[in-house]
């Protein structure tokens, strides 16, 4: 007895034995299989053709949380090497926006590049083309043999601001502009959208907008926000102020600056400035600019919550029951319910664009994985998504 206590007493046993409860504890109860609410046509479709929704997920064993998933993807994740093609396009306001193409040349699967399928990628809050993230979804569009294009927001992607506009998540209008511009370059090529964080949100209120005329055989939302304001109540909570809020707000406060001149006729520079939090920018930024009186009324202009009965084309939502953006009790499971075309696929862990698996989470994650098995599904068994939405019609 007196041996079992010595062994026990040394530091290193005591944490070998902590190690071993913890890792018991995670093989027990950590992995899970995601919870996917729609339609059962919709259901079909995807249990058949994208088998990873009954998979378990198992997130990175030391970075299960939410928190730690949401700061440990940017550090960790690889930067794949995406060579694009940059062009600049026009608004009908005078503005410009960059889009970035992968163009997938050596596409030996689509020769012919009129009919190569293609997806457009919107990028979170102040996302760029060059986000880990993205460029781990455009390679996995690369490896489908298909074609990328990334929309950049006006201001970013190298593309000065040449009027006193940017971007907000209720605004559709520079959305539609990019699809527009997509279908006349390629108008036989199928089309589906991705939308990331915010990117998600401004893609639902665009479907929700356009009914269905959106040019879009399907869409993609990966941590969407569905509640505006709750999602600012829950960044301005004090931890994820301090590990989200304040970096965010600092990131937007620096464009607004580094294109002053573009829009201080329009907003108080100075004053933008000094917001500490994102509601404060948009209070003092962005409401200002696209003309809503208060911040309560954009947010709930923004939300794509309240819009879900006026989407028609087949959506796939991936979310994670832990993100600190996008909080579980906002997640419209019930309305959903209602509406066939909308897949809710919730994962127990993932943060806000994390989804980490593997004990070095530095390349491939869940998130590219249900990506790479939808736009498959979507490009490549067409006929079976026409009698879905066949079905979600009647």
């Amino acid at each position: 007895l007196q041996d079992v206590c010595e062994y026990w007493g040394k530091p290193s046993s005591v944490l070998l034995g902590l190690g071993a409860l913890y890792i018991c504890f995670y093989w027990r109860w950590v992995p899970k299989r995601p919870l996917l609410v729609t339609g059962r046509h919709f259901a079909s479709f995807l249990e058949k053709n994208c088998p990873i929704i009954k998979e378990k997920y198992y997130p990175t064993l030391w970075c299960v949380e939410g928190h730690l998933q949401t700061l440990v993807r940017p550090l960790m994740k690889s930067r794949p090497r995406v060579t694009y093609r940059n062009e600049r396009i026009r608004t009908p306001d005078g503005g410009q926006i960059a889009l970035d193409w992968l163009d997938n040349v050596c596409s030996h699967q689509y020769v012919d590049s009129s009919l190569r399928p293609t997806v457009l990628i919107l990028p979170g809050l102040t996302g760029t083309s060059n986000e880990s993230y993205v460029l781990h979804l455009v390679q996995e569009v690369a490896f489908k043999a298909y074609r990328a294009v990334v929309f950049n927001n006006r201001g970013f992607g190298g593309a000065e601001l040449l009027t006193p506009r940017t971007f907000c998540a209720a605004n559709t209008e520079d959305l539609e502009t990019v699809i527009q511009h997509v279908k006349t370059q390629y108008p036989q090529a199928p089309l589906m959208a991705v939308g990331v964080s915010m990117g998600g949100m401004i893609l639902l209120n665009y479907l929700a907008k356009k009914g269905t005329k959106s040019n879009l055989l399907a869409a993609l939302t990966l941590s969407v926000c569905w509640n505006n304001t709750e999602s600012a109540v829950s960044l301005e909570k004090p931890l994820n102020h301090l590990l989200f809020n304040s970096y965010l707000t600092s990131n937007l406060c620096s464009i607004i600056n580094r294109h002053r001149k573009a829009v201080e006729s329009k907003v108080d520079v100075d004053f933008v400035m000094k917001a500490q939090t994102i509601r404060e920018f948009d209070e003092r930024c962005t409401c200002v600019i696209f003309g809503y009186k208060s911040w309560q009324e954009y947010y709930h202009d923004a939300s794509p919550y309240y819009k879900l009965s006026d989407m028609h084309v087949p959506v796939l939502c991936l979310n994670a029951a832990d993100d600190p953006f996008a909080p579980f009790h906002t997640i419209p499971f019930d309305t959903v319910r209602a509406h066939p075309n909308i897949a809710l696929l919730v994962t127990s862990h993932g943060g806000h664009i994390g989804f980490l698996e593997g004990m070095f989470p530095r390349h491939r994650n869940y998130m590219d994985r249900v990506l790479a098995q939808f736009i498959t599904a979507v490009f490549e068994h067409r006929d079976e998504l026409e009698d879905v939405c066949k079905h979600i019609s009647r």
